[in-house]
Parts: structure tokens; C-alpha cells; sequence
């Protein structure tokens, strides 16, 4: 569907802005996905991107709709997991699995049949099946030793599945793993196989700051100030 110049331009400005700020604050991308709904309703890139302000602010009802709606006026399933994510979010993860055996999941490219499976062993979780959730999660995708966009998810999804089922070995090698393909920090990996290494972080940079300001101000070890002499020299 084709807008008014003017329009058009209002309409792009406010879809920008919600791929700005949707990952740093995804309250303000969806004010900005409201106003570009109200301009332009009948146009389905401005359903999917309120759709996905909707789902990053956990209104998941309201995501469903939309993307639903966009998915009507495209006629393509790309949208099919997050849908049934949704699902997930609405406390309906049997819903979720029964999507995962529609025939829509067949058109889905490689990316989106990954992201299906994230989804549907997410749902088995939801029920309490770890095992099945395990299960869903092995594949030829996961075997694989190439690396792709969603490799380090699926592997850390995975390590989380087999921690969660007490296989604590095998969780710490797949989020290894999720690490080694992690280049662009999109998972806590890193956070995961230091907590079970027994890793405590301490802020050495804090540490130093307050020794800093304890020495600027003076004061001993104990947080007294010291008595010091007319030249400014301390007291032993």
C-alpha cells in the first residue's frame, strides 16, 4: 500500500526510530510504533515493527495481534515463531508446541526453523519436560561445527537445557562451545562458565577508587582521620 509523500516520510521517521531504540529502551520504541500505527495502520512493516515494540515490552497480546495482522496482509510465515512465542508469553505453551507441528514451520528458511525449535524446546521447558526440551534441541544444526547467527543461541540454549536437567559437565562443554561462536556478545556465556568454574569477580577499579579517597581524605585504615602536624605531615 502506497502513502502520501508527507505521510510516507512521518511514518518512516517513527519506524526508524523504533529500530533505534528498541534493544536500549524499548518503551520509547513503542511509543514511537503507536504513532506510527495511527498513521498508517494498513501497511504491514508498520504492524510487524509495533508488533516487535509490543513483544520487547512483554505485551504479548497486544504483539500476537499485530503480527498476526501483518502476516495476513503478507501472506509469509517468517513471523511463525515469534508468534508462538507469544504463546509462550501468554502462559500458552501448549499452543506454542502445536504450532511447531504446522505446516507453516516447512516454509520457514534455515534461520527460522532454528528459531522454531528455540521456541518450541522453550515451551517443553514451560511444561516441565527438560528432557523433551533436550531433545528438541538436538539436530543437524546443533552438530554442526559451522558457525552461523544463530548457532551461539541454540548451543546456549542447550548448555541451559542440560544444566537445568543436572548434566553440569555436559552444560559447561555446549556453553564453551556457545562462547566460541559468541563473536558479537549476544549470549552470557562467558557469565555461565565462570559461575560454574567457581569465578567471583571483584571490581579491582572500585577497590582502588575508595583506597584513593580514603588517602585523599586522610584517614587510616579504620576510617579515622589521623592527626597531623602544622607542615602536614602525619603522626606515626
Amino acid at each position: 500500500m502506497s502513502l502520501p509523500k508527507t505521510l510516507a516520510e512521518d511514518v518512516a521517521r517513527n519506524l526508524v526510530m523504533v529500530a533505534r531504540l528498541i534493544d536500549e529502551d524499548p518503551e520509547q520504541a513503542y511509543a514511537y510504533s503507536r504513532i506510527a500505527l495511527r498513521l498508517a495502520s494498513r501497511v504491514a512493516a508498520v504492524r510487524e515493527a509495533a508488533g516487535f515494540a509490543a513483544y520487547a515490552t512483554q505485551k504479548y497480546s497486544e504483539a500476537l495481534a499485530e503480527f498476526r495482522a501483518a502476516k495476513r496482509m503478507t501472506g509469509s510465515v517468517e513471523l511463525w515463531p515469534v508468534m508462538a512465542d507469544c504463546e509462550r508469553g501468554l502462559g500458552r505453551p501448549e499452543r506454542a508446541m502445536a504450532m511447531a507441528g504446522e505446516p507453516e514451520v516447512q516454509k520457514l528458511d534455515k534461520a527460522g526453523q532454528v528459531e522454531m525449535r528455540l521456541v518450541a524446546a522453550g515451551a517443553r521447558r514451560d511444561m516441565g519436560q527438560i528432557d523433551a526440551a533436550i531433545v528438541t534441541l538436538q539436530s543437524s544444526e546443533l552438530a554442526s561445527s559451522a558457525v552461523h547467527p544463530w548457532t551461539p543461541r541454540l548451543r546456549y540454549a542447550y548448555a541451559d537445557a542440560l544444566l537445568a536437567a543436572g548434566r553440569e559437565d555436559e552444560a559447561r562443554e555446549w556453553f564453551a562451545k556457545a562462547l566460541e561462536a559468541d563473536k558479537d556478545g549476544a549470549t552470557d556465556a562467558s557469565d555461565r562458565l565462570a559461575e560454574l568454574d567457581g569465578v567471583e569477580f571483584v571490581d579491582a577499579l572500585g577497590e582502588s577508587d575508595d583506597e584513593t579517597v580514603e588517602a585523599e581524605a586522610g584517614t587510616d585504615a579504620d576510617g579515622d582521620v589521623d592527626d597531623a602536624d602544622e607542615d602536614g605531615s602525619t603522626k606515626a
